[in-house]
């Protein structure tokens, strides 16, 4: 049995997104399709803060929300604390999509960072570029982003660590007991 999948890497300015397949029996992952979904900072002198970070959130939400909807599962990297005030406003605007991704009833594994770099990587401190290549040697025909003939990895890092989150995700024991359900089915 296979079921539709899709993995987040929660962020204002950069949400990374990998849709894919996933075979419940064996276990594997069809080659995702991988997408960013940006915002910009559309605070003008006439803009209020809080009307921006509104707007921020309805432009993330609307597409989060489209592609939650049709999984059957969504993988999140959690997002954790900040070390500002601007950085908390981040936080909880995606803290708050994903509340509301769960709220229609749609199951929502979380994982951490941690859980992420360790599955696809091996290492607990693993940087960006290894992330990046652990990502791209595990999905070679995937659409990374590109430019001048190498993978972009100011975009494909979110975009890695979307792949990441479900692939941690599948061995939380959440995911396996809700696997069980699927297979009742």
């Amino acid at each position: 049995m296979r079921i539709p999948v899709v993995g987040f890497d929660p962020s204002l300015r950069n949400w990374g997104v990998a849709v894919s397949q996933l075979d419940l029996t064996s276990g594997l992952l069809d080659t995702p399709s991988l997408s960013l979904v940006q915002t910009t900072n559309g605070k003008g002198k006439q803009v209020r803060q809080n009307s921006a970070d509104l707007q921020v959130a309805e432009e993330l939400a609307t597409a989060a929300l489209a592609l939650a909807r049709k999984a059957k599962v969504v993988f999140v990297e959690c997002p954790v604390g900040s070390q500002s005030s601007r950085a908390m406003a981040s936080y909880g605007i995606c803290v708050g999509i994903l509340g509301a991704i769960r709220a229609e009833g749609i199951p929502l594994i979380e994982v951490t960072p941690l859980e992420v770099k360790l599955v696809m990587s091996g290492l607990k401190t693993a940087t960006k570029h290894q992330m990046i290549d652990a990502a791209v040697n595990a999905y070679p025909g995937a659409n990374w982003p590109m430019h001048q003939g190498k993978v972009s990895a100011s975009k494909a890092e979110h975009m890695a660590d979307a792949i990441g989150a479900i692939h941690a995700g599948v061995r939380t024991p959440t995911f396996q007991n809700l696997m069980r359900l699927f297979a009742q089915v």
